[in-house]
């Protein structure tokens, strides 16, 4: 009944944005089949939006739905934010010009002259303008930019990493959702990008799903080709507890079916591909005789799964010992991890995909949508001496693209800085 609520008002907000909109188009032109194709994609927009829901199948393979009702999101709608945005300031001063006149120049009512100020012609062709630059944005991250690989590489410094780990290299992968892969070719391309970096440890930190361990299955042959010498390992996210999709009406076979499924997607991961879960626990890495603590918890996150325990996953770890976190979701590192009795020295997370929509310019500008929901989206961040990483994801998820937040394989190099 919730969902049906929000729907609703999604719809009439996009139905306002649309009237709105439609003025800058019917000044820019007076051609009616311009005007006339203006409502026709947009009443086709509405359908599917609304067969997408009656026909929503929680139980069922339900992704080409799903990335359709986002694709017309991101193609139809995205743009008219940037419409608004010039439109909106406008009549903000336009109004209080009308409001002045009505009350101070009543004369001229017999007249019948026009009290707002009518928009300028130039506002409305430089914000129709405009707004070509994001559609055709979502346009390439559909076609392109979903697997526009890069490789971000990054030095970190600690002064007190063991010796025997200065110029240890790591690679992290976060959120492949193989459910929505679609072209193997380039899938391929990626996996081997991470081969290619020949690091000593490969981690990788959830969302490994959509919905169903059975996703992951036609891509084991190409996954379980990431080896590294010190071993690989995952954590779970929230996408990997089966609870995105309907097993059962009954509440607590839902559950029972959900975590079966879990299970089932672990044994997957270290069986198969040979990545070993850490499900609230921890091991030692060696070298030389020196080791330090990679930690592993399951997914917590606020309004996610809080399933990860810390306290659980160090027990018995020193207080002080060098440790290297694997956490899903980077709202850990704020709630428990910095505070944490036990040092941890960096945390590696994932989840926010960056919303696969924003623009990272570096050294200029670093914005995505998701920055209002999560302070810390994509990236390093540091606090007191303690490290995060936000990782962009590998993949993608609803909607199928990505502008200006490209799939990302990290690289990081630790280094022992001189005290």
């Amino acid at each position: 009944m919730n969902f049906i609520i929000f729907f609703s008002i999604s719809l009439i907000i996009f139905g306002l944005m649309d009237l709105y909109v439609y003025q800058s188009v019917k000044t820019a032109s007076s051609k009616k089949w311009v005007r006339r194709l203006y409502w026709a994609i947009s009443i086709s927009a509405y359908v599917y939006m609304i067969l997408s829901v009656l026909t929503f199948d929680s139980a069922n393979e339900s992704r080409k739905v799903l990335n359709g009702f986002m694709s017309i999101i991101m193609l139809w709608y995205m743009p008219k934010f940037v419409v608004l945005a010039f439109l909106i300031p406008e009549d903000i001063i336009r109004l209080p010009i009308g409001l002045y006149r009505r009350i101070f120049h009543t004369e001229r009512r017999e007249v019948g002259e026009q009290f707002v100020p009518g928009r300028r012609r130039f506002i409305h062709n430089v914000a129709l303008g405009l707004a070509a630059v994001p559609l055709a944005g979502v346009v390439h991250g559909i076609w392109k930019g979903k697997y526009n690989f890069r490789v971000i590489k990054k030095t970190l410094f600690f002064e007190d990493l063991p010796e025997a780990f200065d110029g240890f290299t790591i690679t992290q992968v976060s959120d492949i959702h193989s459910g929505s892969f679609d072209n193997r070719e380039k899938i391929q391309y990626g996996i081997d990008l991470i081969k290619a970096q020949n690091t000593d440890l490969f981690l990788f930190t959830g969302d490994m799903v959509n919905n169903r361990s059975e996703e992951v299955v036609a891509w084991v042959d190409v996954l379980k080709e990431i080896r590294a010498p010190y071993g690989q390992f995952a954590v779970l996210g929230n996408h990997d507890y089966g609870t995105y999709r309907t097993w059962s009406e009954d509440e607590d076979e839902q559950k029972y079916l959900a975590k079966v499924d879990t299970d089932r997607l672990v044994e997957i991961q270290e069986n198969e591909i040979g990545f070993r879960n850490l499900r609230n626990e921890s091991v030692k890495i060696e070298k030389d005789g020196q080791t330090f603590d990679l930690v592993g918890v399951e997914n917590w996150g606020e309004g996610f799964h809080q399933e990860g325990d810390l306290d659980k996953a160090t027990e018995g770890l020193e207080d002080d010992s060098f440790k290297i976190l694997m956490s899903h979701d980077p709202t850990h590192f704020d709630k428990h991890v910095k505070t944490h009795k036990k040092k941890v020295h960096l945390t590696l997370s994932g989840h926010t995909h960056g919303m696969q929509f924003g623009i990272e310019i570096p050294g200029f500008i670093k914005w995505s949508p998701i920055s209002f929901r999560y302070p810390k989206w994509a990236g390093l961040y540091e606090e007191n001496g303690k490290y995060l990483y936000v990782n962009r994801g590998f993949g993608y998820l609803a909607y199928p693209g990505r502008t200006g937040i490209w799939p990302e394989v990290t690289v990081f190099e630790l280094r022992k800085k001189s005290v």
